[in-house]
């Protein structure tokens, strides 16, 4: 399969917004995401705009394959592992991107294993992550809009690396809704305390 240029790729990204929440949300995320492209580029070296991956051996392709189109969108990439194809534990290299969330080290967290599922597990056991495993661009958008999920796991198994790019791009770029969905990622957050 070829890979699809920046240009095509934000295309397919703006017609499923388009089509999912309608043309007027389109305008004000197109420019939203525009903003946060540049602010990104142009604060490279704030940890703030700081993406902590990793993924396990069935994940390590896609992962390499990401590093460097996230270093093009403008984000500094800390890669916390697996560094080979070898068979490794998935849990050890979800946590470490989890904790980086989670004490503020990183902005945002992309962890690829083979289903996605197992490492979204331990990712949400880590105390202030919202971990979400997305498949396609309704639940990237969801996910950050609705539930303003600070991890996304991807399973390389399950879909492409084009598909990955996509979403990963739609995830980044997608704004948190608030409103009445602050309210209830408030209530997730306190099943923390509890």
């Amino acid at each position: 399969m070829n890979d699809l240029s920046e240009t095509q790729l934000k295309e397919i990204v703006q017609q499923v917004v388009e089509r999912t929440l309608g043309e007027q949300h389109l305008e004000s995320s197109t420019a939203a995401s525009q903003s946060k492209q540049v602010s990104a580029a142009g604060d490279s070296a704030n940890k703030n705009r700081r993406i902590a991956i990793a993924a396990d051996h069935g994940g390590y392709s896609m992962k390499e394959d990401l590093k460097p189109f996230l270093q093009k969108q403008g984000y500094q990439v800390d890669d916390c592992g697996t560094h080979s194809s070898e068979s490794v534990d998935y849990p050890d290299f979800a946590y470490a991107v989890a904790i980086k969330v989670s004490s503020g080290e990183a902005w945002r967290g992309i962890i690829i294993d083979g289903a996605g599922i197992g490492s979204c597990m331990v990712a949400n056991k880590v105390d202030g992550v919202r971990a979400a495993m997305c498949y396609d661009h309704a639940t990237a958008l969801n996910s950050r809009e609705h539930n303003n999920a600070n991890v996304l796991t991807l399973g390389a198994s399950m879909i492409d690396t084009t598909l990955a790019r996509q979403i990963v791009l739609t995830w980044l770029n997608t704004n948190f809704g608030a409103g009445r969905h602050a309210r209830r990622v408030d209530k997730i957050m306190d099943i923390e305390k509890k």
